[in-house]
C-alpha cells in the first residue's frame, strides 16, 4: 500500500503510451486506485472535487480567450501582418523569416493559441518563403517555431490553468512571462539573422524592383493600419490587467468582444462565422475541460494515497545529496522528455500539480518557477514525435514539405529554446522584476 501511488502512476503512463484517450485513463485509472485504498467511500469525495472544478471563476477566462483567439483567426489580420512586415524586413536577408517570428509574437498577444497561429502562417508564409527561395527547413521550422510563441506570451492560455493549479495570480504570470517572451522572440531573430549571413542562398532578401515600387508613405500606412488592431487589442486585455482595472476574467471577456469589433471592421464578420467560432470554442473548451475533471479526479486520489509524500522523499533526497538547484535541473529535464510524448495540458493536469508544491517549498519563487514550467511546455509542441506544432504545420503546408524537413528545421529552433530556458533560470529577475514594479 505504500507504493500504491507509484503503481498508479505507471499504470497511467503505460496506458496513455498505448494510445488510450486522455480523460477516460485519468479518471478509469482514479476510480480503480480509490476503490482499491479507499473503498466506496471515494465516491462521497469524488462529487465535491469535480464541483470545485466546474465552479472555479479563474477557469472561465478559458473559454474566453478561445473565443478571442479563433474570432481573430478568421478576421483576416494574420494575412495583412504577414504582407506588412515581409515588406518592412525584406531589404534584409532572412527578412521574410524575421517578419514571420515577429507577426508570430503579435499573434501570440492578441490569441494565445498556438493551433490557430501555426496553421494561419503555415496556410499564408510557407507558400510565399519557398516562392522566395528560402531553404525548406529555415521556412517551415521558423513558421512552426513562431506558432508556439503564443504559450508563452500573454495572454497565455497555459498561463491560465498553471496559475490556477499552483495558486498563483494569473495577472502575475501574465506580467512575469512578457520579458522571458521577448527573450524568446529575439533567440529565434538573432538565429535567423546568423543563418542568413552564413548561408545567404537559404534566405535571400526581396527583389530590390518589388520594395523600390512601394513609397514610404504607403509603407507607413500599410504599417499603421495592419499594426492596429493587434496592439490595440493586447492593450484592452493585457493593459487593463496590468492597470488593475479588471481581473485575468474579466479582461479575457473584453478581449473576446475587442476580436468581434476587429473582425466587423475588417468586414469579415457573418453569422456563418460567428456560429463557427463558437462551435470550435466549445469543442477546444470541452476537451481542456473534460480532462480536467479527470486530472482532479487522479489528483484526489494520488494524494490520497500519499503520493505527494512519495514524491516529496524522492525529490528531498536528491535536494540533501545534490542540493536544490539539482533537483530543479532534474524536474526541467523531465517535463522536457515527458513533452516528447504527452500534450502540454496532460502534463499541466498531471504532473504540474504534484511537482510545483514541492519546488515552492524548496524556496524557489512560484512565479517564476510557473514561468520556468510554461517556457519548457512550449518546447512540447515543437519535439517530435507528438508535437503539435507541426502536426498543424504538416496538414496545411505544400505537398513538396516532407515531414522530415519541419522535423530538421525544428531542431534548432529547439535548441534556442533551450538556452530561453536557461536564461530566465540564471536571470529570475526576468520574470520577478514587472510584477514587482506594477505592484
Amino acid at each position: 500500500m505504500e507504493y500504491l501511488p507509484a503503481w498508479m502512476f505507471l499504470a497511467l503512463t503505460i496506458l496513455l503510451m498505448a494510445g488510450f484517450p486522455v480523460t477516460f485513463t485519468l479518471m478509469g485509472t482514479a476510480l480503480c486506485f480509490g476503490l482499491i485504498g479507499f473503498g466506496w467511500g471515494f465516491f462521497n469525495l469524488l462529487p465535491l472535487r469535480i464541483w470545485g472544478v466546474m465552479t472555479n471563476v479563474t477557469l472561465m477566462a478559458v473559454p474566453l480567450f478561445v473565443f478571442m483567439g479563433v474570432m481573430l483567426e478568421r478576421s483576416g489580420l494574420a494575412e495583412e501582418l504577414l504582407d506588412t512586415m515581409g515588406l518592412l524586413f525584406g531589404r534584409i536577408r532572412g527578412g521574410l523569416a524575421i517578419s514571420v517570428v515577429i507577426v508570430g509574437a503579435l499573434l501570440g498577444a492578441s490569441t494565445g493559441i498556438v493551433g490557430a497561429t501555426v496553421v494561419t502562417m503555415g496556410l499564408l508564409a510557407v507558400p510565399t518563403m519557398l516562392k522566395r527561395g528560402y531553404q525548406k527547413e529555415l521556412a517551415t521550422g521558423t513558421v512552426a517555431a513562431s506558432g508556439t510563441l503564443g504559450q508563452i506570451i500573454p495572454p497565455s492560455i497555459v498561463l491560465v490553468l498553471i496559475g490556477d493549479i499552483v495558486g498563483v495570480p494569473v495577472g502575475d504570470l501574465f506580467m512575469g512571462a512578457v520579458l522571458p517572451g521577448m527573450v524568446l522572440v529575439g533567440l529565434y531573430i538573432l538565429y535567423i539573422f546568423i543563418a542568413a549571413m552564413i548561408w545567404p542562398d537559404r534566405a535571400p532578401a526581396l527583389p530590390r524592383a518589388e520594395l523600390d515600387a512601394l513609397t514610404p508613405k504607403i509603407l507607413f500606412k500599410k504599417i499603421i493600419r495592419a499594426l492596429f488592431p493587434p496592439l490595440f487589442l493586447m492593450v484592452a486585455v493585457l493593459g487593463s490587467i496590468f492597470a488593475g482595472i479588471a481581473s485575468p476574467t474579466e479582461a479575457a471577456a473584453v478581449g473576446a468582444v475587442g476580436a468581434t469589433i476587429l473582425t466587423v471592421a475588417n468586414r469579415k464578420f457573418t453569422m456563418k462565422i460567428l456560429n463557427e467560432v463558437m462551435h470550435s470554442t466549445m469543442q477546444l473548451t470541452c476537451m481542456v475541460f473534460i480532462i480536467l475533471v479527470g486530472a482532479a479526479a487522479f489528483g484526489l486520489v494520488f494524494r490520497g494515497l500519499g503520493g505527494d509524500e512519495l514524491v516529496r522523499e524522492f525529490l528531498g533526497g536528491l535536494s540533501e545529496a545534490h542540493g536544490k538547484w539539482f533537483v530543479l535541473a532534474v524536474v526541467m529535464g523531465i517535463i522536457f522528455v515527458i513533452g516528447f510524448f504527452l500534450d502540454f495540458i496532460e502534463i499541466t493536469f498531471i504532473h504540474v500539480p504534484v511537482l510545483a508544491p514541492i519546488m515552492i517549498e524548496f524556496g524557489f519563487d512560484p512565479v517564476w518557477f510557473c514561468i520556468l514550467i510554461a517556457v519548457n511546455l512550449q518546447t512540447s509542441f515543437m519535439t517530435p514525435p507528438f508535437g503539435f506544432s507541426l502536426f498543424y504545420l504538416k496538414a496545411v503546408a505544400p505537398s513538396e514539405i516532407k515531414t522530415g524537413d519541419i522535423y530538421r528545421g525544428i531542431i534548432p529552433f529547439v535548441i534556442f529554446q533551450l538556452i530561453g530556458l536557461l536564461i530566465v533560470i540564471f536571470f529570475p529577475r526576468l520574470v520577478t522584476w514587472l510584477p514587482e514594479i506594477v505592484f
